[in-house]
């Protein structure tokens, strides 16, 4: 009896031993790998790179996400310490960092089916139209316009067009959030407010705004929204480049789930929904050809 009872006891331990092998292993092969998206602090890069946290750890892979300001994000992609940026304005506010950088990088296309625009955005009761007249109603505007990080080609454009107007304006550096509330101060107080502004964002959505016409050109014309990643990526994580090179959205779609978010939704929490809402859409996105 003890003889049967050592042999069922070594029988047992193996037989434990074969079944947490067996769970490790199954574990373990939902592990693709990790993935870094770079991400900047404005709406609809925030919304766009947590839409694809949770695609991307949906599929099995770890994710991680890095806030970056815009110049050191493309170092960093460049040498691949981070591997995609979602949000690549081209040709234009992007242009110097795509041109010293485009060699270890790769463009994935746009991803973005709309017009991407920036500019000075006021709100519509303010009685001007151009960027030519913010010169003499500097007083009403606080002799400033409102900006985010130093790093942002807006912030770039903004103060060649301060220079090109003769505007005499301080371009005050910040970030998008608290721009955004400065907006919302002055708008509630029916205030004269410039800020810089891009389009998609859910800024117009929320507020009645517009951009001050451009004469001179110095913001430049609409844009396009560009995956880029790390030039070695695609080989390392094919399914994934394959996936994010397939990404289109409209207006609508990314203005849906920017508004998700500025509603008070945690950004995993609104992908989450929306992908929910949107199944059929990224499905198309995550199909293998």
């Amino acid at each position: 009896m003890i003889k049967n009872f050592k042999r069922w006891h070594r029988l047992l331990a193996l037989g434990l031993s074969l079944v947490l092998a067996v769970f490790m292993m199954t574990g373990c092969s939902g592990d693709k790998g990790t993935v870094k998206i770079g991400y900047v602090n404005w709406a609809e890069c925030v919304a766009v790179s947590n839409l694809w946290k949770t695609i991307l750890e949906d599929k099995g892979y770890q994710v991680e996400l890095t806030q970056l300001d815009v110049a050191p994000l493309f170092v960093g992609l460049s040498k691949g310490d981070i591997d995609v940026f979602m949000d690549a304005w081209l040709p234009i506010t992007h242009e110097s960092y795509w041109n010293e950088y485009k060699d270890s990088l790769e463009d994935y296309g746009i991803w973005y089916q709309g017009e991407a625009k920036i500019g000075i955005v006021i709100p519509n009761y303010v009685t001007i139209d151009s960027l030519a007249q913010l010169k003499d109603e500097g007083n009403k505007f606080g002799n400033q316009i409102i900006g985010i990080d130093p790093g942002a080609g807006i912030m770039k454009a903004s103060a060649r067009a301060n220079e090109a107007y003769a505007l005499g304006f301080e371009v005050v550096q910040g970030s998008e959030p608290a721009m955004m509330a400065a907006m919302d101060r002055a708008y509630g107080k029916n205030d004269w407010i410039a800020i810089t502004g891009w389009s998609p964002h859910w800024m117009f959505a929320k507020y009645d705004l517009k951009y001050l016409d451009d004469p001179k050109k110095e913001y430049g014309a609409a844009e396009e929204i560009h995956t880029l990643a790390n030039k070695d990526f695609s080989s390392e994580q094919a399914e994934v480049a394959a996936m994010l090179k397939k990404f289109k959205m409209t207006d609508a779609q990314i203005g849906s789930l920017e508004g998700l978010i500025n509603e008070g939704m945690e950004p995993e929490a609104a992908a989450k929904k929306w992908i929910k809402d949107n199944q059929d859409m990224v499905d198309g996105w995550l199909k293998q050809s």
